[in-house]
């Protein structure tokens, strides 16, 4: 729920629910800024008295004694607003933790169709400088936002018991003050939003430029991407510098306020200790000192709503995704154990866009054990096919079986967990090859490792590497070639003995080299295993024990190599052209 002036109690009161689950630590904040607020409102009328009491009277050894306690009561000042400062930056941090680890949960459980309407960029925004604005609403917002209201309510209230007369005259400022925040409220939320916007934008545009740099160079584009990126950086400027201008014409509009103030308390406070004598000098002196502490929170309070504005925006953001739910359906119950491989579709139909199939109606039958390959043109929907056996996206109709089960009956955790894909675009983490073959599982030895990398031929190629298996990998592989990332796929696929296996143009794109030993790989460990190989190169699926060619979302031809040669059709057109180029 918004009110009219666009703050927005929902959002507060989510992180605030979220701040309250650290019981102890939020109710001692609150005690604390209490005893804060009272404290700093008591220091003016110490000096008071301290004027009326001792210095009028000359009454020097009390008024030694008095100070003594006045130092007294600014150390404890100073040690409730360090406690105040440190416990509500604490609590801060853990609410931010707390979000940031239920929404990185949140996001690595999405459908891979959410990422592909998604930019990267916006994602990183809202899991970092997001959850980070939210700390603002804790360590400058609402807990120092409570004690400038305390304070307000304290001074005033003191000043009415020392003379009601001259608190009456200066509390008219109070209105002004109100109606000045309002309006700077009001403004500074749209500012804020454009701002998010902007920096969300500028971080899209620049993980975008980082990630396709081979391509900006390739084809010339570092001029025109870095125009494109000065036009971005000068909206954000223009963003934040119009923060800068309103808070610079807030704080002269204040002092200005609590100038008129002090003015019209010289006045009328000077004229009612010269003449009537009902004010004393330390009344004065008091008087003064609750003015600039009144108009300082008043001000300060304008600072802390824009703080909590500025953090509910990023709140906002935050919860948006937290409310959505794009993860895929997980109703399934059974459990894969003893997998066969039996991999059946049935009238497969599926469409990345509705009403844009690009499976149409798929049926094959894979028997356990048996290599299935599958061949077409680019965008025939090769590649889909696997995406759906993994249930990376759900289908529009028809039915996926694993030994006679839906995959849909399937718990997806269980499900995954029996299917292996080395994809052609190989993903490799900045960490070593040791750990991108294990992915975090503790399960897998050192030793096993190191055996199955025996057994598939790469032992030598990974020793021959700076440190071996703890040589550091760069950002997605980028220090090893396409045919080195490949064979680290192929073993991290291989130590996971997958019942399943997935190639999916596992042998594009690399030399004669790689190749072999691709081969070689790709022999050992579909060697009793039901595979599905995508396939580019003709050459590397003779021995399928059934192909699959691909048209149009649809299966044209299905036999052996043999078979599909005699047919003399679309394979067979496929394979000569290959032979002719000498791509077999």
């Amino acid at each position: 729920m918004s009110n009219s002036s666009g703050f927005d109690y929902s959002g507060l009161k989510r992180v605030l629910k979220i701040g309250m689950s650290y019981r102890f630590l939020f109710v001692s904040v609150i005690i604390i800024a209490i005893l804060s607020a009272a404290v700093s409102t008591w220091r003016p009328y110490l000096i008071k008295e301290a004027i009326d009491g001792y210095i009028l009277n000359h009454d020097l050894p009390g008024l030694f004694l008095f100070i003594i306690f006045i130092c007294f009561i600014l150390l404890l000042e100073v040690l409730l607003s360090f406690l105040l400062i440190f416990l509500s930056n604490k609590m801060a941090q853990k609410v931010i933790r707390f979000l940031r680890v239920k929404l990185f949960n949140h996001i690595i459980n999405f459908k891979l169709s959410y990422f592909d309407r998604t930019p990267n960029g916006i994602l990183v925004t809202r899991s970092v400088s997001d959850i980070e604005t939210i700390a603002e609403i804790f360590n400058n917002g609402i807990l120092t936002l409570m004690v400038n209201t305390l304070q307000i309510i304290l001074i005033i209230s003191v000043m009415y018991y020392m003379n009601w007369m001259v608190a009456s005259i200066i509390i008219v400022i109070l209105p002004l003050m109100v109606v000045i925040t309002k309006l700077f409220q009001r403004v500074l939320k749209k500012v804020y939003q454009a701002e998010r916007n902007l920096t969300a934008k500028l971080n899209s545009f620049v993980q975008e430029r980082l990630t396709g740099m081979t391509i900006v160079q390739l084809f010339n584009r570092q001029k025109k991407e870095f125009e494109s990126f000065k036009l971005i950086n000068a909206e954000l400027r223009d963003a934040f510098l119009k923060t800068n201008v309103y808070f610079a014409l807030l704080f002269p509009v204040v002092d200005v306020v609590s100038a008129l103030a002090i003015g019209m308390l010289l006045w009328f406070g000077g004229l009612r200790t010269a003449v009537h004598g009902d004010v004393s000098v330390g009344d004065v002196i008091a008087f003064i000192s609750y003015i600039t502490m009144l108009t300082q929170p008043m001000r300060q309070i304008a600072d802390r709503f824009n703080s909590i504005q500025r953090g509910l925006i990023g709140a906002d953001r935050v919860f948006k995704i937290l409310d959505q739910d794009e993860t895929l359906p997980n109703k399934g119950t059974d459990r894969l154990e003893n997998v066969r491989g039996n991999i059946e579709f049935k009238d497969v139909y599926f469409s990345y866009v509705k009403g844009n199939p690009v499976i149409k109606g798929l049926s094959f039958h894979s028997k356990p054990g048996q290599t299935i390959a599958i061949v077409g043109a680019t965008g025939a929907g090769k590649s889909t096919v696997i995406n759906l056996l993994s249930r990376f996206y759900d289908i529009d109709s028809g039915d996926i079986l694993i030994d006679g089960k839906s995959i849909y009956s399937i718990e997806l955790t269980n499900l995954r967990k029996h299917i292996a894909v080395v994809l052609q675009d190989v993903f490799l983490f900045n960490d070593t090859i040791y750990e991108n073959i294990i992915l975090g599982n503790t399960q897998i030895s050192r030793e096993t490792v190191i055996s199955a990398a025996k057994e598939i031929g790469i032992h030598d190629f990974i020793t021959s590497l700076p440190k071996g298996y703890d040589t550091e990998v760069n950002e997605r592989g980028a220090s090893l070639s396409v045919g080195q990332r490949q064979l680290i796929s192929f073993l991290r696929a291989y130590v996971y003995n997958p019942q399943i296996l997935v190639l999916d143009e596992a042998t594009s794109s690399i030399d004669t080299a790689s190749e072999i030993l691709i081969q070689n790989a790709t022999e050992k460990i579909t060697e009793g295993r039901s595979s599905i190989v995508i396939a580019h190169r003709l050459s590397t699926i003779q021995q399928a024990d059934q192909i699959l060619v691909m048209e149009d979302g649809k299966v044209v031809e299905s036999g052996t190599h043999h078979e599909l040669i005699e047919k003399g059709g679309y394979y067979q057109k496929l394979y000569e052209v290959q032979f002719q180029s000498g791509d077999n």
